[in-house]
């Protein structure tokens, strides 16, 4: 089991404590400061004042994010599959 150790990361002036492993720390450091840029350009850019809907507008963000990749992703398996069903056809013709 991986050694666990206690960090702080804020985002938009709130410290929150976490414990995580040594291998998710510099990770998890950052998101917090990515999380901190995009919400600092949602107030920069569009004049939003209040931070929850900043806050609201990077997970928005994220998820349609997470979401578009893994669409990206069910199209590649279906490509794939289309590839080694062809293949699989030529085999068959090849060998008949």
């Amino acid at each position: 089991m991986e050694e666990e150790i206690s960090i702080k990361i804020n985002i938009e002036d709130r410290s929150y404590p976490l414990r995580v492993s040594v291998a998710e720390k510099n990770m998890i450091l950052q998101a917090a400061r990515t999380i901190n840029e995009k919400s600092k350009f949602y107030r920069e850019n569009f004049s939003v004042k209040d931070l929850q809907d900043c806050l609201a507008m990077v997970a928005l963000e994220f998820a349609t994010s997470k979401s578009s990749n893994v669409y990206e992703e069910i199209d590649g398996q279906k490509e794939i599959e289309e590839k080694i069903q062809d293949i699989q056809s030529l085999l068959i013709e090849a060998l008949s």
